[in-house]
């Protein structure tokens, strides 16, 4: 592991103890290691805990613990220790990080699109109620899968008879009418349309994607952007990436390549290998916190670091050049991303076309 990939890893547990609201602290664009000094501990060390401490409110030894927990096993860390006021240090484990990516990729395509449900929520009964209103209802649907793929037990209700055209959208009401107890309400800001409307305006693909993608106290941006076929679209960007994921697939088999990561050649692309391994906690927390919004930014990231690292490191071979290991652990690598990135777009309940 380099220094940049220990900044980037760091980096990415900020973001994650962010997201699920463990730390409220704006994140920084990036964070700084360096080499520990003569007598102290570890190979690195890491002074953010310190820059966070006062924008979150808590000390920095606190903040550092709740790094060392989203850091500590990363792959190719061997140890993390908190010193002094809150400094992390790290001693890297350069044997571990290609075993661990190794079987990181090879549970992605045992387990398929269903990488990353777990049990969090296992046991949990859960009555999502909402008002007769298209974004509250797809809002209770994406909800509703993702307390499902944790275990949950889960049904869903609206205060009055469903719209009809809500169908159209996937959005399925397993009961309608006041409760005769109090429930907690799903409440987004309204979307300010019908689900006809958003229909006719921009097929149900794209309605869901720009109903779901903003927080829920956010308003939802519901224009013609969501239909560009371009990179400034993020919805475009995610269902592009997965269908590059499944283009080199077919062409690797065209050309006799398999996709096997192989610990012996480690794909160096740790930005990727991060969105992988962040994936489970994601869905954890979206259906902990009811909010999709988390799973659709972690599809936009998982895209962007796919789109770069096949762009730099072509996962076939070239010309007259053989394949090799590096080809099959880099395809492999590809096939992963995709289906990381197609399970995400069904918990949305959105299609993942293998041609754009």
């Amino acid at each position: 592991m380099t220094p940049a990939d220990l900044s980037s890893t760091v980096l990415h547990a900020v973001r994650r103890a962010v997201d699920e609201d463990a730390l409220r602290a704006p994140v920084p664009a990036r964070v700084r290691v360096e080499r520990t000094r003569p007598g102290g501990s570890g190979d690195y060390a890491c002074a953010v805990a310190l820059q966070l401490a006062g924008p979150a409110g808590i000390p920095a030894r606190g903040v550092a613990e709740i790094l060392r927990e989203r850091v500590a096993g990363a792959p190719g860390i061997g140890r993390v220790e908190i010193t002094g006021p809150g400094f992390l240090n790290f001693t890297l484990d350069p044997t571990a990080g290609g075993a661990a990516r190794s079987g990181r990729v090879r549970e992605v395509l045992e387990k398929g699109p269903r990488y990353g449900w777990g049990t969090t929520c296992a046991g949990q009964v859960h009555q999502l109620h909402h008002r007769r209103e298209v974004r509250a209802a797809v809002v209770a649907g994406a909800v509703a899968k993702l307390l499902r793929a944790q275990g949950a037990l889960v049904r869903t209700s609206c205060e009055e008879a469903p719209d009809p055209d809500w169908a159209r959208l996937g959005v399925t009401v397993d009961a309608h009418g006041r409760p005769p107890v109090p429930l907690g309400e799903t409440r987004p800001v309204p979307a300010g349309a019908t689900a006809g409307e958003l229909l006719e305006r921009l097929g149900a693909d794209a309605a869901r994607w720009g109903l779901l993608r903003p927080a829920g106290h956010d308003h939802a941006a519901l224009g013609g952007e969501l239909l560009v076929q371009g990179e400034g679209n993020p919805l475009f960007l995610v269902r592009y990436a997965h269908a590059r994921a499944r283009a080199l697939v077919r062409e690797g088999a065209r050309l006799g390549v398999t996709g096997v990561y192989e610990q012996s050649a480690d794909v160096p692309a740790p930005a990727l290998h991060s969105a992988l391994d962040d994936h489970p906690g994601v869905l954890a927390a979206a259906a902990l916190h009811q909010a999709p919004d988390r799973l659709a930014r972690h599809l936009e990231t998982l895209a962007d670091s796919f789109l770069d690292f096949q762009g730099v490191t072509p996962p076939l071979p070239a010309g007259d050049e053989k394949p090799s290991a590096a080809h099959r652990s880099r395809l492999a690598l590809a096939e992963a991303a995709g289906t990381v990135l197609a399970g995400g777009l069904s918990l949305l309940g959105i299609s993942a076309p293998d041609h754009l």
